[in-house]
Order: C-alpha cells, then structure tokens, then sequence
C-alpha cells in the first residue's frame, strides 16, 4: 500500500507558519524547507559584505539587506533567504507586513557544502525568472573566490571570476566596489591538503 501523498501548502499558509516560526524556512512548490545553521567563516562573509556595502552604498540609490528579510521570485513561487540582497530604486513589498522582497537587484550567496549544488544550479534558475535581478553573485567560503553572473540582453548572462587576493570587485549593477581582502577580512581558510608537509 502506498503512502498517502504529502498535502502541499498554499504560500499564504506557509507564510502564516513562517512568520510565528523560530527558524527560517525556505519554500517552493507548496513545501517548506528548513534553512540549516552557517559557519563562523560564513557568518564573516556575510558581515563583512554587509558593513562594506552599507559603506559604500551610504546615502545612494541602492540599499542592502540581511538574510532576515524573504526574497519571492513571483514567477515560480519561490520564497528564500539570500545571504545579502541589494535593491536599487524603491523597494517593492508583497504585502502590508512588508517582509517579502520582490524586486532585489543584486543577489549574493556565501556557497556552503550543502547547498552550493543548488546555488549554483536550480536556484540560480529560479532566480533568473526576477526581471529586476541584474547580478548574481556567489562566494567562497575556503578560498578567495567571487563568481559574478551579470545580466545582459534577453536570456544572456555574462561570467567573471576573481580569485587573487589583491583583486577588487567591481559590482556593475550597484555601481560600488569592494576589495577581495575587504570580503574576507578575519576569514581562516582551511589548509591546503595539496601543499606538501613541512620538513
């Protein structure tokens, strides 16, 4: 006898449960999926994208926001928690509790073991179905390396990388930089295993 399918959620039910819940949940095609906790390395990344994007974006058209504030992607209803979102130009809410983001245009996420399959595949998809997005960025956490994916005409997206440690990133849809040493200032990156063992 097989089991009974799984009742699936309407967004305003998972909204209502996500709002009066202690953890973050994620949601797409009526299910919820608990966020699991981040890295000391990652939490950094995070902070320090968020202090030098506040600086640098102080009193400007653009303006940040933490992972505390859901992005929906009204195409395919997906609701998530970027690690920095930037919006430029009035912020657009879904509804009066204004704690749902509709138009980001810039999208950043610290990559981690368990999810940078997803970062870099479906929800990239997903994503990519927000006409206000113009960037999308993805971040090492045990190395320098900034993966930008950038907009262009159509369907078309751009790629650049920057991985040396006296590299600065240019993001072109905020109009700010920031220096790779900036982004992972205090970060400890675990030993290379391929270095040989000292004598």
């Amino acid at each position: 006898m097989s089991a009974l399918p799984k009742k699936k959620l309407t967004p305003q039910e998972y909204l209502v449960i996500e709002r009066a819940a202690d953890f973050k949940s994620e949601f797409f095609d009526g299910e919820m999926f608990a966020m699991a906790g981040t890295s000391k390395e990652h939490s950094r990344i995070t902070v320090n994208l968020t202090i030098q994007f506040g600086n640098a974006l102080k009193g400007r058209f653009c303006e940040p926001f933490s992972s505390d504030l859901r992005v929906k992607v009204s195409a395919n209803g997906l609701y998530t928690y970027p690690d920095l979102t930037i919006v430029c130009g009035p912020v657009d809410v879904e509804d009066e509790q204004a704690d749902v983001l509709l138009n980001p245009t810039l999208i950043i996420e610290v990559l981690s073991p368990g999810t940078e399959r997803y970062d870099r595949g479906k929800k990239f998809d997903l994503y990519r179905e927000v006409d206000s997005l113009k960037e999308y960025v993805l971040i090492s956490q045990d190395q320098y390396r900034v993966e930008q994916f950038l907009r262009g005409n159509g369907s078309e997206w751009g790629y650049r990388v920057a991985f040396k440690e006296d590299d600065i990133v240019e993001f072109p849809s905020v109009g700010c930089s920031i220096s790779i040493k900036d982004i992972y200032a205090r970060v400890a990156f675990p030993p290379d295993e391929a270095a040989p063992p000292e004598v």
